[in-house]
């Protein structure tokens, strides 16, 4: 179920290219059910990687200070690959592009048991960022692609399969350890997996020749509110995911309960998906941001004024929901509109929008760490300052709206 706006009418086909059509897979479970399953699989073995490699750095002769180092420039590639990937998606389709990506990504993990090198190490992981933006928009662009009214569906099960996949991976450090082959033949075995699914799985795609890009022109009439929003998204959970766990220690909290509440934000961020798309339907993408960006302010604000573990447990959880909830939002709200040829383009921007964040928020946020008002005094700001903007915006949007009509 694919938007070929501007291809030929059915009528001016040849007749075996009418029947070749008609065989394509209708259901939409066809058209998600593999790339889905296939990140999942792959969200596993990131999950697993990022937390193995800065436990990892003694057992390879290299000081743990490097394992900040290895996260930013990590991130730093995520912002160059968001910008590199459109044309290749567009040349080879999605499936190989997928299929690329976890081979290259297979080959920056396997370099680095084999050198004690830090700039080798960096120089991987730099790599694994665009390689990992190339999944990112690879998966995103199509997955968006097809019918509007089930994106936010799709893009639900995306984040669930990510968040749930890395959240899983957690387990390898506890399960198989942080030492010797193991771990690595661990990872190798899930992106493994995940390309047999890509390769073996039957699955309708977006058709590479369908895709363009989008001119500098109408990049500018994009929504401002859904690129805001993945910029706040990156401000947001890069900063959660380097230095929550600081703030956390700072409140004297054992490194047990300090995980246990770690994962109960990425919990809140995946039960939320199961919820957007309804929501969605019911306040629209714009407003729904400025409510969640409201009740993340809210749950902040709910640890500062009242002690307890309970308390800050639960509205974590919250915080968990509102931060992972802006991402999937924005990226719906993006594409809204849009010819399907420009999905794949459209979402490279939103998440080249995303890195600015992620690269930028946990800068900006060690800034709060250094004062009083902490991670927390950050988040609250940047949340609150969000919520006012959707809130203006979704007005002006809806008096347009009225207008028009």
């Amino acid at each position: 179920m694919f938007n070929y706006s501007g291809a030929p009418s059915l009528q001016t086909l040849p007749q075996a290219e009418l029947q070749s059509k008609a065989q394509l897979p209708t259901n939409s479970k066809s058209q998600i059910v593999v790339p889905v399953v296939a990140l999942s699989l792959y969200a596993v073995a990131s999950g697993y990687t990022m937390s193995l490699i800065p436990l990892m750095l003694p057992h390879y002769g290299l000081d743990s200070s490097l394992a900040s180092w290895l996260a930013s420039v990590f991130y730093v590639g995520l912002l160059a690959g968001s910008l590199m990937v459109e044309p290749i998606v567009a040349k080879i389709g999605h499936r190989n592009a997928f299929i690329g990506c976890l081979v290259a990504f297979i080959a920056s993990v396997a370099v680095l048991p084999m050198s004690g090198s830090a700039m080798i190490w960096l120089a991987a992981r730099f790599l694994a960022g665009m390689i990992v933006a190339g999944i990112f928009v690879t998966v995103e662009s199509w997955l968006l692609d097809g019918e509007a009214s089930g994106r936010a569906k799709r893009v639900g099960l995306y984040m669930i399969a990510l968040y749930g996949g890395n959240a899983i991976g957690q387990l390898g450090i506890g399960t198989i350890g942080v030492k010797g082959e193991a771990p690595f033949i661990a990872i190798f075995s899930m992106l493994a997996l995940s390309i047999l699914v890509l390769v073996f799985g039957r699955s309708q795609q977006p058709e590479a020749a369908h895709s363009e890009s989008l001119s500098l022109r109408q990049i500018m009439k994009l929504s401002h509110a859904a690129i805001i929003g993945c910029i706040i998204s990156g401000l947001t959970l890069g900063a959660i995911y380097g230095l929550m766990p600081l703030e956390l220690r700072q409140r004297d909290l054992s490194n047990e309960y300090i995980g246990g509440l770690m994962a109960l934000i990425i919990l809140g961020g995946m039960a939320v998906q199961f919820i957007v798309p309804a929501l969605s339907k019911i306040f629209g993408r714009t407003l729904l941001m400025a409510l969640f960006c409201f009740v993340g302010g809210g749950a902040i604000a709910m640890t500062v004024l009242f002690d307890g573990s309970v308390v800050l447990a639960l509205n974590l959880f919250i915080l968990g929901m509102a931060t992972f909830a802006l991402y999937p939002i924005a990226i719906s709200l993006g594409c809204e509109g849009l010819d399907g040829k420009y999905i794949v383009s459209a979402t490279q921007i939103m998440l080249f929008s995303y890195s600015i964040g992620s690269v930028s928020g946990p800068v900006i946020a060690d800034w709060f760490m250094q004062s009083q008002q902490g991670l927390m005094g950050y988040l609250f700001i940047f949340l609150l300052a969000t919520s006012i903007y959707m809130l203006f915006a979704s007005v002006k949007s809806h008096r347009q709206i009225m207008a028009g009509e």
